[in-house]
């Protein structure tokens, strides 16, 4: 089927900078902390984990493609658009261990309004890395800012890390909040305060 004249498409691809994943390397790192950590990497039962490691950072690290598509705001909307409890799965850079939980992402239209599907795709850009949560945040929203021009941005993502959960304090349960915003959702106590309630924490 055509692509309508008055949508905008952009392919999207490898996030610039982040380097291909060398798996025959990642594999044998993983034979080598086997063998560090006091296991045998070719017992039977650990013969292919380096593989499966391998493979799956590699899943964990690398984004699917997709398309941003936005549309002309023919109708003027100027009210808050929020998808919510958008599943975010990373990894701490840290420690190497997933933090999971939910990203909250809003924005207010400008000229042109886009793809609801895409406000997840984004988060998941750039939370298939090695992250922290806070720089997490920032990059959705200042990504979002910036290719879609809108009045204003906001993001907030909720989250669980295991370093956090298994090693260390063990404060099993607890989640960590971060925020970024932009433009209005910035500077405007009253759409600051809306953004805040619809995700359902207090500003």
């Amino acid at each position: 089927m055509a692509m309508s004249a008055d949508l905008e498409s952009v392919p999207l691809h490898i996030v610039p900078g982040r380097a291909e994943i060398d798996l025959p390397a990642a594999q044998r790192a993983v034979a080598d902390l086997l063998t560090a950590l006091g296991r045998d990497p070719h017992s039977a039962h650990l013969a292919d984990t380096p593989r499966r490691v391998a493979d799956a950072y590699a899943e964990m690290l690398t984004p699917r493609e997709f398309e941003l598509t936005t549309f002309p705001n023919d109708e003027g909307y100027d009210e808050l658009v929020l998808a919510k409890d958008i599943p975010v799965q990373s990894l701490c850079e840290h420690h190497l261990l997933p933090f999971t939980g939910v990203a909250h992402v809003g924005y207010l239209p400008g000229e042109r309004i886009l793809g609801l599907s895409k406000l997840a795709r984004v988060v998941e850009l750039f939370a298939r890395d090695f992250q922290v949560q806070e720089r997490l945040t920032k990059q959705v929203a200042d990504w979002l800012q910036d290719h879609l021009a809108p009045k204003g941005v906001g993001v907030v993502i909720e989250a669980e890390h295991q370093c956090m959960s298994l090693r260390g304090v063990r404060a099993t349960g607890s989640r960590t909040v971060t925020s970024s915003l932009h433009g209005t959702l910035r500077e405007n106590p009253s759409s600051r305060q809306e953004f805040f309630a619809l995700t359902g924490l207090t500003p």
